[in-house]
């Protein structure tokens, strides 16, 4: 299993980056991000503290994707900051979308879905169709996510996905222990937005060193 979307005490998480990977490790993930909330103060830096965990992953069997959540940053700002992230060395830069229910910026997803240094929009709200298919040609892949609020909008997210020929991924987004989701608790976040059985399967089945280009 892998889950591209999560935060430690690096943001606003409470747990250590290494106690994350193994709370994960012992769910049977294989793959984890850890992305915390970052601008132009402190983008560098958790990149650096996170690659410094690549050694305590790997022991306990979990591929670390060090990356940043680049969050409520100008939608100008984003493309530099994503090229800077991915500079200091992480593997996975995700932007913090035009969620329902936060004051995010108009034009982030925008922003994000035309960037080649984006990965993942996480949880991107009423998405259009317009921007999705941006995202399809950059390979930017939107969130479905189980997070409280943001989690509003992805029935709207999943169709717009379907309709694009959008890649989409499914994210815990999680900040503590008991947002860190098992292998039936993530199919029923891909079931409860629209998708079918053989689509969830296949977002859950991605190959994420092909998707992130490794």
């Amino acid at each position: 299993m892998y889950d591209l979307h999560t935060h430690s005490i690096l943001s606003d998480g409470e747990m250590l980056p290494t106690e994350l990977v193994r709370r994960m490790a012992v769910l049977g993930y294989t793959t984890v991000a850890i992305t915390d909330h970052v601008d132009a103060s402190n983008t560098t830096s958790v990149v650096a503290t996170l690659l410094d965990v690549k050694e305590s992953a790997h022991i306990f069997g979990v591929q670390l994707l060090c990356g940043v959540e680049i969050t409520h940053v100008p939608p100008t700002l984003i493309a530099g900051l994503a090229r800077q992230a991915k500079t200091a060395g992480a593997d996975i830069v995700v932007v913090h979308g035009e969620s329902p229910v936060e004051p995010v910026a108009p034009g982030t997803n925008t922003a994000a879905c035309a960037c080649r240094d984006v990965d993942v929009l996480a949880h991107p709200g009423l998405i259009t169709h317009d921007d999705a298919r941006l995202a399809a040609k950059t390979g930017v892949a939107l969130e479905l996510t189980s997070r409280g609020g943001h989690n509003r909008t992805n029935g709207h997210v999943a169709l717009v996905a379907r309709e694009t020929s959008c890649q989409l991924v499914i994210d815990s987004d999680a900040h503590a222990p008991h947002d860190l989701l098992d292998e039936r608790a993530k199919i029923l976040v891909g079931r409860g937005a629209g998708l079918t059985d053989m689509e969830v399967t296949r977002i859950l089945s991605l190959n994420i060193d092909q998707f992130l280009g490794f």
